[in-house]
């Protein structure tokens, strides 16, 4: 299954949106007595809410399709498979301020030419950005757009599993029933004007 979700990516059109969602497995009053993950997932934090489970990176493009996608137990940082995440691709990449840091940004530029750019936090001082990087950052709705459908409508989340096995094969699923959606979120962009600029 994982063969032939890499198989239903999408290509990388150079204008890429970076995010990560929590999947719980199972609800937070249960966590103690939950043995069916007790060694595979973990206690993580959103900007929302504690859970236990695993967190979901994905990559897509201007059209919504996926480009890449990691699994990691709760507790992982969203900047640390970044890296592993964006081996593939090229151009710039939008995020949002759980990925500011200005040490990947380096490294992601310097070794794979990739661009990343995320919106500042409120403590920080403020840059410049190139007024078409300022609008491809508020289109990142789309990403947001996207685990909404895999969530609600493939349904890879899910608190009742019993084995991890039966886990992975939903949430592959899920993700291939969304690679094969005829009709994806996607963003209506003027590659000339991005070109121009």
């Amino acid at each position: 299954m994982c063969a032939y979700l890499r198989a239903c990516f999408g290509k990388c059109s150079g204008i890429s949106f970076m995010d990560s969602t929590s999947l719980k497995v199972c609800h937070n009053r249960r966590i103690e007595q939950h043995k069916v993950f007790e060694d595979l997932a973990a206690r993580g934090k959103t900007s929302v809410d504690w859970f236990f489970g695993f967190k979901l990176h994905l990559v897509v493009n201007d059209r919504g399709e996926l480009l890449n996608i990691i699994l990691t137990p709760g507790n992982t940082d969203d900047r640390a498979p970044v890296p592993k995440l964006l081996q593939q691709l090229f151009g710039k990449v939008f995020a949002d301020k759980g990925y500011v840091s200005q040490k990947l940004a380096k490294q992601l530029l310097h070794t794979a030419g990739i661009q990343l750019i995320t919106k500042l936090k409120r403590n920080m001082q403020q840059r410049l950005i190139p007024l078409n990087d300022r609008l491809m950052l508020r289109k990142r709705s789309i990403i947001e757009t996207i685990i909404d459908q895999l969530k609600n409508i493939s349904q890879i989340e899910h608190s009742r599993h019993r084995s991890p096995v039966n886990c992975f094969v939903n949430i592959l699923g899920g993700l291939i029933a969304y690679c094969h959606q005829p009709k994806k979120p996607s963003i209506a962009l003027d590659h000339n004007l991005l070109l121009s600029a």
